[in-house]
C-alpha cells in the first residue's frame, strides 16, 4: 500500500504544492469554529454564534465555486491572491467588529465576505488531475486528498477551540487567517505545476458547470450524503453531554474519521477493476446500510463503534465522485465542477448538523438519529436515477478518448467499426 502513494509523489513539485495546499485548506474549518467559539466567548449568545458561523460556511459553499469559476477562466495564479486577500480582509474587519461590540448586522456582513476564501482542495485536486490525467495514479491522488480533506476536518476544530479558549477569544479566527495567508503564498509561485487555462467551447459561454446534469446530481448527493456527518457531528456532542463529558465528542469525531480515512486509503492502493457507475451505487447503498445501525445507538460507547462502519463508505465514496466528475466535466470547467462537489458536502454537514439538533430537541434521540436515514434513503435514490445517464456520459467519454487516441486512416481507406 505505501509504494502507490510514494509513486504519486515521485512527479516533480507534487511535495511542495500538496504541503502548500495542505496549510492552505486548514482555515477553512479552523475559520468556522474559530467564529463559533469567539462569538460564543465575547457575545455570550450561542445561537447568534450559530448563525454567523454558518453564515461563513454557506457563504463559502456558494461562493467557492464562483471563485473556482474565474480559476478555471484565468488560472489560479491570478485568482487566488485576491480571493484569499478579500477573505482575509473581511475576517480581519469581523474580528475586529467582535472585539468592537459592533452591530450585529456587521458580523453577518463580512462573515459573508470571509466566504471568498478559495477552495484549496478543489486547487490542489486540480493538479493532481492536469499531472495524472488518465492514469491509474489519479485514484491514488484523489484518495489521498480525500484522508487529508477528513484530517483537517478533525484537527481544526478541536485546534480552533483551544485556541480561543487558551489563549484569547479572536485566536483561532486570527490563525486561520494568517494560515491561509502563509499557504496561498507558498502555493501561488508554484507554476510548473498549475494548470494552464483551458479553451473555452465558444458556445458554453459563461454557463456555470453545476448546469451540467452530472454535475448538479453529484452535488446533491453529496448534499444528501454529508447530511450523515452532520448528524454525527450533534448527536455525538448530544450523547457526551448527557453522560456528563463533552470532550468525549472528540472521540465520536475522530472514529468517524479514522474509518473513512483508513478506508480511503486503502481504496486508492488497490486500485478495483470496477466500472465507476457501479463503485457509486456500492459506496452510497453502503453508506445508507450503515445509517440503520444509528437506531440502536444510545450513548457514546455504542455510537463510537457504529460511526466507524458508517465513516467506511465516505471517502471512497467520495473519491469516485470526483473520478466521475473528472470524466465528464469540460477541462476548462474541472475546478468548478470539484469546487461543488466540495460546496455540496459541506452544506450537507451544515444543514445535516442544524436539523438534527432541532429534531433531536424537540423529539428525542431516536428522531435525531433518524436525520441520518433519511439523508442516506435521499442519496440512494438520487444515485440510482442518475446511474443511466452517468453509464452514458461515461461511454461518450470513453469513446471521444479512444478517437482521440487512434491514428488516423491514410486516404483512400476506410476504417472498419468495432462492436
Amino acid at each position: 500500500m505505501p509504494n502507490a502513494y510514494r509513486e504519486i509523489f515521485t512527479a516533480p513539485g507534487t511535495k511542495a504544492f500538496s504541503s502548500a495546499g495542505l496549510m492552505a485548506r486548514l482555515p477553512l474549518p479552523l475559520t468556522h469554529m474559530g467564529i463559533l467559539t469567539m462569538l460564543s466567548e465575547t457575545t455570550g449568545e450561542y445561537a447568534l454564534a450559530g448563525l454567523v458561523a454558518g453564515t461563513f460556511t454557506f457563504a463559502m459553499a456558494f461562493l467557492g465555486p464562483q471563485v473556482s469559476k474565474a480559476v478555471d477562466r484565468r488560472g489560479q495564479s491570478r485568482v487566488l491572491p485576491l480571493a484569499t486577500g478579500v477573505s482575509v480582509l473581511g475576517l480581519a474587519a469581523l474580528l475586529l467588529c467582535a472585539t468592537a461590540g459592533a452591530p450585529s448586522w456587521t458580523l453577518f456582513l463580512f462573515a459573508l465576505l470571509s466566504g471568498l476564501m478559495p477552495s484549496m482542495s478543489a486547487m490542489v485536486r486540480a493538479r493532481w488531475t492536469e499531472i495524472y490525467r488518465g492514469t491509474p495514479q489519479l485514484t491514488t491522488a484523489y484518495s489521498m486528498e480525500s484522508v487529508v480533506d477528513e484530517l483537517t476536518y478533525v484537527i481544526s476544530p478541536a485546534l480552533a477551540v483551544v485556541l480561543s479558549t487558551a489563549l484569547f477569544p479572536q485566536a483561532a479566527p486570527l490563525f486561520a487567517g494568517l494560515l491561509l495567508l502563509v499557504g496561498v503564498a507558498l502555493f501561488v509561485p508554484q507554476k510548473s505545476t498549475e494548470p494552464p487555462v483551458k479553451a473555452r467551447v465558444e458556445h458554453a459561454g459563461g454557463t456555470s458547470a453545476i448546469r451540467s446534469a452530472p454535475v448538479l446530481l453529484l452535488a446533491l448527493v453529496l448534499l444528501c450524503g454529508g447530511a450523515v456527518p452532520g448528524m454525527v457531528d450533534t448527536m455525538g456532542l448530544a450523547f457526551a453531554e448527557e453522560q456528563g463529558n463533552k470532550s468525549l465528542a472528540g472521540l465520536v469525531f475522530a472514529v468517524y474519521a479514522v474509518g473513512s480515512g483508513l478506508s480511503g486509503l486503502l481504496f486508492g492502493a488497490r486500485q478495483p477493476a470496477v466500472p465507476l457507475p457501479r463503485l457509486l451505487l456500492i459506496g452510497v447503498g453502503g453508506t445508507a446500510l450503515t445509517t440503520l445501525p444509528f437506531l440502536f445507538v444510545d450513548g457514546v460507547a455504542a455510537m463510537v463503534v457504529v460511526v466507524f462502519f458508517a465513516g467506511v463508505f465516505f471517502a471512497p465514496t467520495m473519491v469516485v465522485i470526483m473520478g466521475i466528475v473528472e470524466r465528464t466535466t469540460p477541462e476548462h470547467q474541472l475546478t468548478e465542477a470539484m469546487t461543488w462537489m466540495i460546496a455540496g458536502l459541506q452544506s450537507g454537514v451544515a444543514i445535516g448538523a442544524a436539523v438534527t439538533g432541532v429534531v433531536y430537541d424537540r423529539f428525542g434521540t431516536t428522531a435525531g438519529v433518524s436525520v441520518a436515514l433519511a439523508a442516506g434513503a435521499g442519496a440512494l435514490l438520487l444515485t440510482l436515477c442518475a446511474l443511466p445517464m452517468l453509464r452514458t456520459r461515461l461511454t461518450r467519454a470513453d469513446q471521444a478518448d479512444q478517437a482521440a487516441k487512434a491514428p488516423a486512416a491514410p486516404a483512400g481507406t476506410t476504417t472498419p467499426v468495432g462492436c
